[in-house]
């Protein structure tokens, strides 16, 4: 290709799963480049995979081997005002990410997926029911396999998720259709304000031919007129519409599926089907041919995700909500018929979790406070109980299970006074869930 035909010295900032897949994909399509990896880090991880012949320097940045490269490709994680990374724009030289990478590689049709929260749903949600629709898709990006490994399978989509820092150094990624699904704060120690994070997070339409934006949400909108689809509370476009006595998801007034009939839990989830429905829409797929994966589809592991549902009452792993907004989130427009027996605590990180207590007031929840910071809770809500561990909770509310009922873990806290990660709180949650329900 004749970018490339300028280009014999690359420098790839970072190694870890990106950096190798760099190493990997450049070894393999581009040969003849002379290939060099620094990391920061003293020990850093993956070094131990890297191809024999390449030179690796750690602990630091080698100032003259970013002044000798033609390339520098950066890991998401070094932000472009690093004075390093700044001293390489100045002298001209593209810096540039995994993604853009990819986008110079790819010849298959991409969707891709941004926003401060759900984007990992979305993108795996939308990669299976493509599935199920017969379209055989590839799922990656900043969820599980990078990108560029993704160019290895045979596949007639690639489905992507992409983060603000990932879209910071990609500049020329086409996209058969791009959603923003919502902004909120975050990464502000990288980022100069909100302004400047949607700025980067804007950056997934410059090569789209539509947009997905949130109708509640305004700044999901691009800058510049182009094609948009978009999804909201109401009954415009992709949206929700009251039939038979119930709520519907709908396409322009037209039902498609009834709420009820979705294994995921929360407001936000039903937010993220519709996404997932404009997405297969504008890539010209039936989305009609994948209702039976959607209705089967219980979310990613850790997130609001329905472990057992057994005898009518359902058991909900929401351990990756270790901060109060997460557990705002998926308690946000929760359906449950009967109580809700919710467990929150553990490690609150200095937190004031008093904003919880208007939620709950609205909720039929009885609260079930554990952990070493347990007793936060406890005046949130008259129903607050306190124990120990998570697994007193269980003991005690099995027995008074009854059809109708939920219980869900979203802690709102780190897990590390109990358990090594929030990852292991969670598999344990399910194991006392399969052997309870």
């Amino acid at each position: 290709m004749e970018r490339w035909q300028s280009i014999k010295n690359v420098v790839i900032v970072g190694l870890g799963i990106t950096g190798l897949s760099v190493v990997k994909h450049l070894r393999k399509t581009q040969p003849q480049l002379q290939l060099k990896v620094m990391d920061t880090r003293p020990t850093p991880p993956g070094a131990d995979k890297l191809p024999a012949g390449i030179e690796l320097h750690t602990g630091g940045w080698n100032d003259a081997w970013l002044s000798q490269a033609d390339l520098v490709v950066t890991n998401p994680g070094i932000a472009l005002a690093t004075p390093q990374i700044q001293a390489v724009l100045a002298k001209g030289t593209p810096v540039v990410g995994d993604i853009e990478l990819f986008a110079w590689a790819a010849d298959k049709p991409v969707l891709a997926i941004t926003g401060s929260n759900g984007k990992s749903t979305v993108t795996d949600l939308c990669g299976v029911m493509a599935n199920a629709c017969g379209v055989k898709a590839a799922i990656g990006g900043n969820i599980g396999v990078p990108a560029l490994d993704l160019l290895q399978q045979e596949v007639e989509l690639y489905v992507l998720e992409l983060s603000s820092f990932q879209l910071e150094t990609t500049a020329s990624l086409s996209l058969v259709a791009a959603a923003f699904l919502n902004l909120s704060e975050d990464h502000m120690d990288r980022y100069q304000g909100m302004d400047d994070y949607r700025q980067a997070k804007l950056r997934i339409f410059q090569h789209a031919q539509t947009a997905i934006v949130n109708r509640d949400d305004v700044q999901t909108y691009p800058l510049s007129p182009m094609p948009l689809l978009s999804f909201g509370s109401d009954a415009e476009e992709f949206g929700l519409i009251t039939w038979q006595g119930q709520s519907w998801l709908a396409q322009n007034g037209q039902p498609i599926l009834p709420s009820s009939e979705l294994k995921l839990v929360g407001q936000h989830n039903v937010a993220n089907v519709l996404v997932v429905l404009a997405l297969l829409s504008a890539a010209g797929i039936d989305y009609r041919k994948g209702l039976e994966a959607l209705k089967s589809y219980t979310g990613l592991t850790h997130r609001c995700q329905v472990v057992a549902d057994n005898r009518g009452i359902k058991w909900v792993n929401d351990s990756k909500a270790t901060n109060l907004a997460s557990t705002q989130a998926a308690l946000s427009g929760l359906h449950c018929t009967g109580k809700l027996y919710l467990l929150v605590g553990g490690d609150g990180k200095g937190a004031d979790f008093s904003p919880l207590a208007p939620v709950l007031a609205n909720l039929p929840v009885e609260l079930c406070c554990f952990g070493a910071d347990g007793d936060k809770f406890m005046p949130l809500h008259p129903s607050a109980k306190r124990f120990e561990r998570m697994e007193d909770v269980i003991e005690q509310i099995s027995a008074q299970l009854q059809p109708g009922d939920m219980v869900m873990l979203s802690p709102a806290c780190a897990s590390f006074d109990q358990f090594s990660n929030f990852m292991a709180r969670g598999d344990r949650f399910a194991e006392l869930a399969r052997q309870y329900a």
